[in-house]
């Protein structure tokens, strides 16, 4: 199982350079379309819509077709799509390309996570975090490589070209590797096309919700906390989401083994402990450094949330796994879309600093409703190598 493992990895990495590809060159894309930050961020909405619309049908695909084949189309699409972007000739083609390439961003979230667990249950022990940690790591090398190109004065299309051709032979490689799905007794119930969460997935999809709140927080609105509220450069500023971002890395590729000892409800439950403490004690020194930990602190607490949550989905057998999977995506997401904007009202009515309160408030939420990512001791050989201290 060490090539699945090794494929899936590769799936999730491909993801996360595939999307910081495509950010790295949005300012080039605006400016060659002539078009300005309102209709830019009109236009950023397409790839959301896409990917809400996506989640549910993705949870019927997999189901059908297993969730290898699922990642591998989705993947393959997401990869087809990007040169596509920087071909579109005005701002309402844009719109629409992003919205096909959201639907195979938001498509290849569920189903590679669903193939994740699959990956997971033949490893038998916890490995979602270190998947989630190479998403991560995807998006580092992205970042770095779209910048370079951007810098060499590469143009967009050229660019975009280059990565699809090489997203496409690692996806094509990985997919060889990729397990079949293990049927689930449930699967004879007919799953809809179509559907909303089942109501069983509430307390998993609110953890996802605010964890996905408090990522989106720190991205959006950490960098102006620092620099409007006290008063750094712009430069300082950016290392905010830099402790973020460092911090969520080393704990998702160190966080499997404490959830091989511990069990996922443990390790949720400190985790919004530690983001809860870390960002409140941050917030009420109000200083420069105690931010930074405070922003690291999220990073910290928040890492592993997301794949658990997922995890514990994939792993329930009263619901056919891409439908949970789905479910859960579709809920986290829609806090990743909503929570930010809110915030930003909250911050324009009080202060930046009142709102980010708000997310030490959905830490404790995620501490509360940690025993919903409980797994059942059948689902993984997880619970069987707690007490040896086995390490992934």
């Amino acid at each position: 199982m060490l090539n699945a493992r090794r494929a899936i990895s590769l799936v999730f990495f491909v993801n996360g350079f595939v999307l910081a590809n495509w950010i790295a060159r949005i300012p080039a894309i605006k400016h060659g379309l002539g078009i300005n930050n309102g209709v830019m961020g009109t236009v950023l909405l397409g790839m959301a819509l896409g990917a809400m619309v996506a989640f549910p049908f993705a949870g019927r695909l997999i189901g059908d077709f297993g969730s290898a084949r699922a990642t591998t189309g989705f993947a393959l699409g997401l990869a087809v799509v990007l040169p596509l972007l920087s071909w579109a000739p005005n701002a309402i083609l844009l719109f629409a390309g992003l919205a096909l390439f959201g639907a195979s961003n938001g498509g290849m979230d569920v189903s590679m996570n669903a193939q994740g667990v699959e990956v997971e249950h033949a490893w038998k022990r916890p490995i979602l975090n270190s998947m989630h940690g190479f998403y991560s790591l995807g998006g580092f090398a992205g970042a770095g490589a779209g910048s370079l190109v951007a810098a060499l004065g590469i143009a967009p299309h050229v660019h975009f070209i280059i990565i699809a051709v090489l997203a496409i032979a690692a996806l094509l490689w990985a997919y060889t590797a990729l397990i079949a799905d293990h049927p689930i007794a449930e699967h004879h119930e007919p799953t809809p096309v179509f559907a909303l969460p089942p109501r069983a997935l509430v307390p998993l999809g609110l953890v996802a919700a605010c964890a996905a709140i408090g990522e989106g927080s720190i991205a959006d609105w950490g960098a102006l906390y620092l620099r409007n509220h006290l008063d750094t450069s712009a430069s300082v500023a950016a290392l905010g989401f830099a402790a973020f971002s460092l911090a969520m890395l080393i704990a998702r590729f160190t966080g499997d083994n404490l959830v091989a000892r511990f069990g996922p409800e443990r390790i949720v439950r400190l985790g919004g402990l530690i983001a809860a403490a870390g960002l409140a004690l941050g917030l009420l020194a109000n200083t420069f450094g105690a931010a930074l930990l405070g922003f690291a602190a999220i990073g910290l607490g928040l890492a592993s949330v997301y794949p658990l949550v997922f995890g514990a989905a994939g792993n329930r057998t009263d619901i056919p796994r891409g439908r949970a999977v789905a479910g859960v995506a579709t809920m986290g997401y829609s806090g990743f879309l909503a929570g930010p904007p809110l915030l930003g009202w909250v911050a324009q009515a009080t202060s930046l600093r009142t709102a980010l309160v708000i997310v030490v408030a959905l830490a404790l939420v995620i501490v509360w409703l940690a025993p919903a990512t409980r797994r059942p001791a059948s689902a993984t050989g997880a619970h069987s190598t707690e007490a040896a201290g086995v390490s992934a």
